[in-house]
């Protein structure tokens, strides 16, 4: 499976219960990342895909139950933590911005590297950037 994360600069994911921002740019990039392949994600962040925004989105409570391992798991209010103990892949969409955060991934994670980085023009932010970790491997 592939995680799909939104981090500031300091890998701040979420505050107070609440995403730090969001971008349409970063969704379409997602749906095309996933060529088809399920997203999935709890009902909050279901909530900022319109209508218009079509994809394979699938919505649980339970994410990591349901989640299929060529599938996407597109993280919010999650801790990423047990996701990423059977992930392939670790996708991350920095902001390029500081924002107060209750909760921090220190990327990148142990036993991760970076495999690449894409910077592309985001909506609501100047410059969105993609990054892309991969296990380590020994």
């Amino acid at each position: 499976m592939t995680v799909v994360l939104c981090a500031d600069d300091r890998g701040g994911l979420v505050f107070h219960g609440r995403r730090q921002s969001r971008d349409r740019m970063v969704r379409a990039d997602l749906l095309r990342l996933a060529g088809g392949r399920p997203i999935w994600m709890d009902p909050y962040s279901r909530e900022q895909f319109t209508a218009e925004e079509q994809g394979d989105l699938r919505v649980s409570r339970d994410i990591l139950a349901q989640a299929e391992m060529d599938g996407l798991c597109f993280l919010e209010l999650q801790p990423p933590q047990p996701y990423l103990e059977r992930a392939e892949e670790l996708i991350v969409y920095r902001w390029n911005r500081l924002y107060p955060a209750d909760r921090r991934l220190a990327l990148p994670p142990p036993g991760w590297h970076l495999a690449r980085r894409e910077d592309f023009p985001g909506h609501s932010h100047p410059t969105i950037t993609r990054e892309v970790y991969c296990h380590e491997t020994v």
